[in-house]
């Protein structure tokens, strides 16, 4: 079977049986794309005559490149996942991606934004916004719900006006793998979208456009938008340069700090698994242990 049709039938099948998202099938398809560009230089034509062997060579010349520990971690995932779903389609008779393994990813505590620079950033949108520009408005919507609830930047983009419970203050979002979480928010996120639900159609949505949050052409506003602002309002901050997620570890980091229930966190967060939402918990030992070292007398 041709190995680019292949790949494409794979990546379908991501995206129709297991639900991953665009962002993720885009990933796995480029890293099958890579190991075919590989076998075609070794002038392996025949996917049966790909073995465990033949998939180390690849990953060895993908760590020729200076790749990071995180992305040949990746493509080894994503070419274990494309064997395993050519032995589940009969393509093969066995499966030689089983054993591939590489390097472990390494896990960077991920950046958290100090209370004191979210407060002050909050501030300035609300003022921004007292204005009644409804750009304004909006931004600061933006802003506190990726805060306020820990979504992330895409789930946020793709809320529906119908997504929001007014009555209770919760958000229905659809996460990683097409599920569906329940995400409370707090009254200073209510206060802006009271605001923004007043100014919404000053922004004239298109015909039938049911997104909560639209960009200057009535359109649902995109991931890439969002990014920027967030970025924009951060960078001035001693977090420096960061991006939406930012905020989303920040929200993490802060509950746990509050005292907040581990698994609580990890069912607002959507996290399939518990260590992923550990990770916070080592965020806040190291802000503790920092800010010993910086104020105890015989630190």
């Amino acid at each position: 079977m041709e190995f680019n049709h292949l790949a494409q039938r794979f990546a379908d099948s991501l995206s129709a049986q297991r639900g991953y998202s665009k962002n993720t099938v885009k990933s796995y398809l480029s890293d099958v794309l890579d190991l075919i560009k590989f076998l075609e230089s070794q002038e392996i034509s025949d996917i049966k005559d790909v073995d465990l062997s033949v998939l180390r060579q690849w990953l060895w010349e993908v760590s020729q490149r200076e790749a990071a520990n995180s992305t040949l971690a990746r493509k080894s995932a994503a070419i274990r996942s494309f064997t395993s779903w050519c032995l589940s389609e009969g393509i093969i008779s066995a499966d030689p991606g089983q054993r591939l393994k590489s390097a472990k990813a390494g896990r960077h505590l991920p950046k958290v934004v100090a209370k004191d620079s979210l407060n002050d950033i909050f501030d300035n949108l609300k003022n921004l916004a007292a204005t009644g520009d409804a750009n304004a408005i909006r931004n600061r919507l933006v802003f506190e719900m990726l805060y306020a609830t820990g979504c992330r930047v895409s789930e946020l983009c793709g809320l529906n006006v119908l997504d929001i419970d007014l009555g209770r203050n919760i958000i229905r979002v659809l996460g990683k793998g097409s599920k569906e979480r329940v995400v409370p928010f707090g009254l200073p996120a209510r206060d802006a979208l009271d605001e923004y639900l007043q100014v919404r159609e000053s922004l004239k949505p298109v015909a039938g456009e049911q997104a909560l949050l639209l960009n200057t052409t009535g359109k649902r506003l995109g991931v890439r938008a969002v990014y920027q602002l967030v970025a924009g309002l951060l960078v001035d901050t001693p977090t420096g340069v960061a991006g939406p997620h930012t905020l989303r570890h920040s929200a993490a980091t802060h509950l746990l700090d509050g005292g907040a229930d581990l698994r609580a966190v990890q069912e607002l967060l959507g996290h399939a698994s518990l260590g992923t939402t550990q990770i916070y918990t080592h965020v806040s030992v190291e802000r503790l242990r920092e800010g010993y070292k910086n104020a105890h007398p015989r630190a």
